[in-house]
Order: C-alpha cells, then structure tokens, then sequence
C-alpha cells in the first residue's frame, strides 16, 4: 500500500512571497490591490492564474508550481480550500475537498502505483471511512482508517475470499473470519505468538510483529453487518483507544437453525482453503 511518501516529499504548499509580476490584464480596485482576475509570477518561479480578493488569491484558480506539480481548485485567503484537483509530478492525482491548505472532507487520490482510495481525510491523513484497492492484486480494503493507517472494523476483499474483523495498526486483531466462494466461513482468530512478544520486548521495536491467524471452526455463509463507528480525531486517539480497537469482535458462528448441514467436502476444502491463503 502506498504510504504517501512521494507526494509528502512534494511541496503542495503554495508559496507565501509576494508575487511580484503581473500582466497587463491583472484587475485592480481602487487601492491598487490584486482584485479580480489576474495572473501573476512568484519570485521561486511559481505562477498562477485565477481570482483574487485584496491582493490574495481567493477564488478559483491555477497556481503552477515549478517542479511541474500543480493545483486547479477554490482558494480562501490565499490557502486551498473547497473543492479542488492536485496533479503530483510523479503522476499521482488528489481530488475533492481541502481545509487550509489539507486534504480534510471526502476525497479520492489515484497513486503513482495505480493504487486508489476513495474515502474521508482529517488534516492531509486518510481518516474515517474509505476504500483502499490494490492495483496490482486487485484486492480491496474497505473500512476505517486512523492518522493514514488501516484500523477498526473492515473487510479485506481478494478474488475468492474476503476477510471481516478488526485491523490496528495496518494489522488484523482479534477475532474475525474468512469468507470462501465456494459457500463457507472459517472462523478464527488474529493472535500474536509469545515468541513474537519476546523478540518484540528484547529488540525494543516500536512496530507490533504481524499477528497470526489460528482457526477454529467452519460454518456455512452468514449475514455480516459493520458496525460503523465515527473514528476518533487525531487529538483523541489514546492508547487506551488503541487497546480497545484490538479487542475481539464476538462472532455467533454456528448455522442458523433449520438450514441443511453444509457437505463435508465443501468444509474440508474452505479448511484447507483456508490455511493456504493465510
């Protein structure tokens, strides 16, 4: 997944010097100010193009940045904000709403790799609710997002099987399950081995290992509703927040009363199914 580190590498920021060259056709009010329609160029070699209001660019416009990266959009006292599109030298591509100067509100960014998210940002961060698809495996990752990173309830989809339970910290935590095609759900559970906490704790790491997945049973299909909850701002995100996102989601498991027992071959392949995609 990408992890955003070409475009931060990227000045988005329009620069604050003043703009020292205007055309010809660059509207005025009666104090001298840029007022109106203008365009203009920046002393580093940024232009732009569009409107402005008391020497500031507010208003739609086009500011051009030097290193070929560029912004079409709604400006507010010289900062992005509303709606607008921004074009990275790399290829990736933003779209939708910006906060002074952040991606904040609903937005979809198509990334150099081909990757997607479409989705809620909080302050230039994927945060909230979005769809991350994998260009390359085609793989989908729908579900909540906290300061960039996959964490609270989701579904993993691939090509055959889908994954539904909890992530934290780009990780899937606790109980969940593994939905087959073919008409089956394995249950189980995310955990991390007491090897893996030792290594942890004599390395000091700062990044949890990957957890792994134990089965414990095979059901046939079962309807699945997410709990969507409204994910914490930045401010609030505690560790004790943390924690509780790890906590295990309570599956019924079982079939549902009066539905036929599923074959036992169809169960013996989603175990084995099961193992080997995990």
């Amino acid at each position: 997944m990408s992890d955003l580190s070409s475009e931060e590498e990227t000045e988005d920021t329009e620069s604050e010097e003043t703009e020292t060259e205007d055309t010809e056709d660059t509207e005025r009010n009666s104090a001298g100010e840029r007022h109106g329609r203008g365009k203009a160029q920046l002393p580093n070699g940024d232009t732009y193009d569009g409107e402005y209001e008391h020497s500031l660019r507010n208003g739609q416009g086009t500011y051009r940045f030097k290193n070929g990266a560029y912004y079409i959009g709604q400006y507010l006292q010289n900062k992005k904000h509303g709606h607008g599109v921004f074009f990275y030298p790399d290829g990736s591509k933003y779209e939708g709403s910006w906060v002074n100067d952040q991606r904040h509100g609903y937005g979809e960014y198509t990334y150099a790799n081909g990757d997607t998210y479409a989705g809620e940002w909080f302050n230039h961060n994927r945060h909230g609710q979005g769809t991350y698809v994998y260009k390359d495996t085609g793989s989908k990752y729908v579900g909540g997002w906290v300061n960039g990173i996959q964490e609270g309830e989701a579904e993993l989809i691939h090509l055959n099987h889908r994954f539904r339970g909890k992530f934290l910290n780009g990780n899937p935590v606790g109980r969940g399950k593994y939905v087959f095609d073919i008409g089956c759900e394995q249950h189980g559970e995310y955990i991390q081995s007491a090897e893996d906490k030792e290594e942890e704790e004599e390395e000091e790491s700062s990044l949890l290992a990957a957890p792994k997945w134990k089965a414990t049973e095979i059901t046939k299909l079962t309807l699945w509703t997410p709990s969507v909850k409204k994910a914490p701002s930045p401010s609030e995100a505690s560790p004790a927040a943390a924690a509780a996102a790890g906590e295990a989601v309570e599956e019924t498991g079982g079939a549902v009363d009066g539905e036929e027992t599923m074959p036992t071959n169809a169960g013996l392949f989603c175990w084995t199914a099961g193992n080997s995609v995990l």
